[in-house]
């Protein structure tokens, strides 16, 4: 089994859910989260007033699948989330040891 987690633009997301749908992932877990990477925040004006945002909004999604299915997902979000400029974000790929499902106690790829 894998655990996919990708960050990515927060207005992406609604085609990255549709790109894992198409493929057969039925579940995700989305958070709003900030940080930075080579784009180092940026600036802003409000007021007259220029400020500088050294965090960037961003989504972080969380996909448990198992092993034959990881690389359609690494694909899926990659291009879903895609649009050539600096900001897209970043995909991980972990080995996921176990995974259970505490309604019915199922375990492994049973309980994704």
């Amino acid at each position: 089994m894998k655990y996919i987690t990708a960050i990515i633009q927060p207005h992406r997301l609604d085609k990255v859910r549709e790109a894992l749908g198409a493929i057969g992932v039925h579940g995700m877990t989305a958070s709003d989260v900030y940080g930075y990477g080579r784009q180092k925040g940026h600036t802003e004006v409000y007021r007259g007033a220029e400020y500088e945002i050294n965090y960037v909004p961003k989504i972080k999604i969380e996909i448990a699948v198992g092993d034959d299915q990881a690389e359609a997902v690494v694909e899926a979000v990659t291009e879903a989330a895609r649009s050539g400029k600096i900001g897209d974000g970043k995909i991980f790929v972990f080995d996921l040891g176990e995974a259970r499902r505490i309604r019915t106690g199922e375990a492994g790829n049973d309980a994704l």
